[in-house]
């Protein structure tokens, strides 16, 4: 092979390896830049998106706060805004303070007067009759000394005189046993009897419980009665004449007079004796403002412009216009007076809704 020819080849094959080499490194590049897309487009699908995740549903609109809450000693208060408390009316008034006498508390019924009026029908027909006897008795005493009477007639009329006398005090044993000095000894017990019969008038007696009695006998005497919306005057009479048998206690007989209320013979009845000594303070509830909740009564105080609390109020006596009180409310203190029941109420519906 001449040296041409060598040349030739030595040329072709160094061309043949430049090519080689070329398209190896070709290749090497493009599979690099393929790797590098993939690698890309893996990253790119496996990273987080940047793209904010679709905003969720509001949350529900936060509860409206409850209007009842207990206070730091346990007391419920009530938050009613001014607008709330013009919608349902609510009326508020100061106590005003009150001086009561002390008083004893009795219970006692009003008495059926058929008996009472019985007895005394059977003492005023004796006592009539004895009138008679001894007007005759008196008027044969005048004949016998004028020799115009005979002595048979005389010695009749004695006796008559006597057994109508003894008649007529029978009659009145009667009456003094069953109801007492207080009553038998009245001059108007007819007059009486007729005006409890038509119930212009009526008897009362009351018992105080076991164990008490009177000091000394009552300056007045209140009665309060499911029949009348304000407290009943009542006359003290004085003592009854037998012992209650289950209270083992004698009780006190009072007069109403006149029976403006219409008490009726077996009503129960309330009474309050007022007893001497210095006068209780207090103040004056109205009666508006009571309410009664589990065995109790209790009044809604307002303690600021929109807060308002349930106390407990023990009505110890009744007034003419509410309750006196002596403890737990002080005077000026606002009350509710219209409205009460319902802010008894919204509390009632608080608890139930409370889980």
């Amino acid at each position: 092979m001449n040296s041409s020819s060598v040349s030739r080849v030595s040329a072709g094959r160094r061309d043949y390896w430049i090519l080689r080499r070329a398209a190896n490194g070709s290749l090497t590049f493009l599979g690099l830049a393929l790797a590098l897309a993939g690698f890309t487009a893996l990253v790119t699908g496996c990273s987080p998106s940047t793209k904010e995740p679709p905003a969720e549903p509001s949350a529900k609109a936060a509860e409206p706060e409850s209007r009842v809450k207990r206070g730091t000693n346990g007391e419920v208060v009530i938050t009613l805004d001014a607008a709330t408390q013009k919608t349902m009316g609510l009326q508020t008034i100061p106590l005003a303070a009150a001086e009561l006498k002390p008083e004893m508390k009795a219970y006692g019924r009003v008495l059926d007067p058929s008996p009472l009026g019985s007895l005394v029908a059977e003492y005023v027909s004796a006592q009539a009759a004895s009138q008679a006897s001894r007007a005759e008795l008196k008027r044969l005493k005048t004949l016998a000394v004028e020799n115009n009477a005979s002595e048979r007639m005389l010695q009749t009329a004695e006796a008559a005189a006597a057994r109508d006398q003894a008649q007529m005090e029978a009659a009145r044993m009667r009456v003094l046993s069953g109801w007492g000095t207080v009553i038998a000894d009245r001059h108007d017990l007819p007059e009486l009897v007729q005006s409890l019969s038509a119930l212009q008038s009526a008897l009362v007696e009351l018992d105080l419980p076991a164990g008490q009695a009177l000091p000394t006998a009552p300056a007045g005497v209140r009665l309060l009665s499911l029949a009348a919306s304000q407290p009943i005057q009542a006359q003290f009479l004085g003592q009854a004449p037998v012992v209650d048998p289950q209270l083992q206690s004698r009780g006190y007989i009072c007069l109403v007079a006149p029976n403006t209320n219409h008490l009726a013979p077996g009503a129960a009845v309330t009474g309050f004796l007022a007893l001497p000594g210095a006068p209780q303070s207090g103040v004056a509830l109205p009666r508006d403002a009571v309410v009664r909740f589990n065995g109790a009564t209790w009044v809604y105080v307002q303690t600021g412009e929109d807060t308002f609390e349930r106390r407990q109020a023990a009505l110890d006596q009744p007034l003419e216009q509410g309750w006196f009180v002596r403890e737990g409310l002080k005077p000026q203190e606002k009350v509710v007076t219209t409205g009460a029941q319902q802010l008894l109420s919204e509390e009632l519906k608080n608890q139930l809704e409370s889980p």
